[in-house]
């Protein structure tokens, strides 16, 4: 007998019928091993739910560790995604860079209308849009 085991006490706990079937029902369903177990692990999660801070809902471990997990690996993709693309971007700043004369106010000014676009249109900023705003400033 495990020492955990050695620690627990015997009481004598009433319920109803229907109750009582319901623990024989999923017991072992839960993959519990008695239906004191099973009965152990509901309160445990009952006090958890009635415990939890500022009415947030008490989530089962395992729902809680799968979503976990998903954010996890969700993160880590969209931050290797936005690395590359930070590469791709430097990589082309630089190749424009050597052909392009711009001095330090036009690109100041530049970069407040970039953040603008990119606010209004909810970050989707397409080249169409960015190719006929400079023809309109070439041709100013």
């Amino acid at each position: 007998m495990s020492e955990e085991a050695k620690n627990k006490k015997k009481f004598p706990l009433w319920m109803y019928p229907e109750t009582r079937q319901l623990v024989a029902d999923w017991y072992q369903r839960d993959n519990c091993q008695s239906q004191s177990e099973f009965i152990e692990k509901a309160i445990k999660f009952y006090c958890g739910y009635i415990s939890a801070e500022e009415g947030m809902r008490f989530l089962p471990a395992a729902i809680t560790t799968a979503m976990t997990g998903m954010v996890d690996g969700l993160e880590s993709r969209m931050s290797r995604l936005i690395f590359k693309l930070a590469v791709e971007m430097s990589m082309m700043m630089n190749i424009l860079s050597t052909t392009a004369d711009v001095d330090e106010n036009t690109l100041r000014k530049l970069r407040g209308k970039c953040v603008e676009d990119v606010k209004r249109s909810v970050g989707s900023v397409t080249f169409e849009n960015v190719a006929s705003f400079q023809k309109r400033e070439r041709r100013d």
